[in-house]
């Protein structure tokens, strides 16, 4: 086995709690926490650890410094935890912010170091007090660079190439509203991130010369594994911790070339030190067939580990989410402005005398779309193949032979996979539910039945935040709940009892 680890940027806040098992096993782990929390008292900031081992469940947002070094603090657990049951890297991996996790993980900074650091950029970045804003575009990088080329503006750039259908744009916040309404004229879904601090342009380039001036300067070791940059494109060697922190704030971060040349290299396992699948999603989107666990989004991480580390091909029985089925990578066409961590709609030229019946969503190199299988007919007139779940929708008529006798009769035009049938009269619950469990499923390939009204959409299904605004527009449109779509607590938190519930309770006020 050779396993890469991957550590997140800048993500949710992690739940209270979240360490405790961890805290009360491993002596490693509760050594970094202490150096996390020392770092942090000598900064004016409360204690980290406190929260992150107790089970109250809180959120306790108290700024961005304390968010990043809590982020911090579940990565480096989590490779502790890693470590200490026999699992070893052959390669750290950072995004964004988490390049600086991956440093201290490796060794080749102090914990208390890469702490101070982290709280020194956090600061700069709120001391330019920029209002840029950053967008997940479901497109590969080419698109979205033409995409923010449009508006033709120094600061709006392609800042993120996470995997071959996921590209974020940075830039300022009204130029990005702009590239927002573009994408959705094109049918690209797109998703505003919710992040403290918008990062990846030139426009941080005065943040970047504040943090080399204020930082303290802190020693680089020789460390105990290597760590893979996606912002320099090659392993850090001597590289001042510094500086690599400051360049990477105008730097464009190249995770999905990353990823591909480690899995090159032989890398046949990610292991995310983090709470829930983030940067594993872009990594199973570029690499088909990859391996990828998370500790922390399984019931029981330390026994996910230990089957880790005893017998490799135990790993596919430890994916926090159900295999989703191929076509599951690929967005449906669809005019809705959402997003989704793997994928954008774009033309495909279907050589004559094929009738397309809606656009195919065209597939990265990487993949090779699932053929479906023909279906048998003693007349020349061939049937509409059946619909890949979530994937396109092809009917075809082939020309008839010269013998052929009869006229062909015209080809019906296939249905799309997640139609159902118009809004029930009567709204209530268990027929909502029902209503919701068939168009959640036709489009994520999932047998309906399989939908739980409790199962966490994201945390327990797998489903993307791009791919649930997608869901969620077309519940908007399917119960003309317009506000539905901006409802965030049901991205954040989505089920779908709760979106159900939110179907029969707006309808019943739009009726009233």
């Amino acid at each position: 086995m050779e396993a890469v680890f991957v550590m997140p940027g800048t993500v949710a806040a992690p739940r209270g709690g979240v360490l405790r098992d961890l805290y009360d096993r491993y002596e490693t782990v509760r050594d970094a926490l202490s150096r996390i929390d020392k770092a942090a008292g000598g900064l004016g900031l409360p204690d980290i650890s406190t929260r992150l081992i107790e089970d109250d469940g809180a959120s306790d947002r108290r700024g961005p410094e304390v968010q990043y070094l809590e982020i911090f603090a579940v990565s480096l657990a989590t490779h502790h935890m890693l470590v200490a049951e026999g699992v070893e890297p052959i390669a750290i991996v950072g995004q964004s912010i988490g390049e600086l996790w991956a440093l201290a993980a490796a060794g080749h900074l102090p914990v208390e170091d890469a702490a101070r650091l982290a709280v020194a950029r956090s600061q700069a970045l709120t001391r330019q007090s920029w209002r840029g804003k950053m967008l997940a575009v479901g497109v590969d990088g080419r698109r979205a660079e033409s995409l923010a080329g449009l508006i033709d503006h120094p600061h709006l750039v392609l800042a993120c190439e996470n995997a071959p259908r996921q590209s974020v744009i940075s830039g300022p916040e009204e130029l990005i509203r702009h590239v927002e309404r573009v994408a959705d004229a094109l049918g690209w879904p797109s998703l505003p991130l919710d992040v403290p601090h918008p990062t990846h342009t030139p426009a941080m380039a005065q943040a970047a010369r504040d943090l080399r001036t204020t930082a303290p300067r802190v020693a680089y070791g020789s460390g105990r594994w290597r760590v893979r940059s996606p912002w320099l494109g090659r392993d850090v060697g001597d590289d001042d911790p510094v500086d690599l922190v400051a360049g990477a704030l105008t730097a464009r971060v190249r995770m999905l070339q990353t990823v591909r040349e480690l899995h090159a290299a032989g890398a046949d396992v990610f292991v995310e030190c983090g709470e829930w699948p983030v940067v594993t999603k872009f990594v199973e989107s570029s690499v088909p067939g990859v391996r990828c666990v998370v500790p922390l989004s399984e019931s029981d991480p330390v026994g996910a580990v230990r089957a880790l580390a005893e017998d490799t091909t135990a790993i596919g029985a430890f994916s926090s989410r159900p295999s989703a089925p191929p076509g599951d990578r690929i967005l449906p066409s669809a005019r809705v402005s959402a997003p989704e961590p793997a994928g954008p709609p774009s033309a495909v030229a279907v050589e004559a005398p094929a009738r397309v019946s809606v656009p195919v969503p065209a597939a990265p190199a990487a993949y090779t779309e699932p053929t479906p299988a023909p279906t048998p007919a003693p007349t020349p007139v061939i049937a509409a193949a059946p619909p890949v779940p979530a994937g396109p929708v092809i009917s075809y008529a082939p020309p008839a032979p010269a013998t052929t006798q009869a006229p062909a009769a015209p080809v019906t035009p296939a249905a799309p996979v997640d139609a159902v049938a118009p809004p029930s009269a009567g709204l209530d619950y268990e027929t909502v539910l029902a209503e919701l469990r068939t168009l959640y499923g036709d489009f994520l390939g999932y047998p309906p039945d399989l939908l739980g009204e409790d199962d966490g959409l994201e945390s327990e299904l797998g489903v993307e935040s791009l791919k649930q605004v997608t869901l969620l527009g077309r519940v908007s449109e399917r119960y003309d709940l317009p506000d539905l779509r901006s409802n965030s607590s049901l991205l954040t938190a989505g089920t779908l009892r709760r979106i159900a519930e939110g179907v029969v309770q707006g309808r019943a006020e739009a009726a009233g």
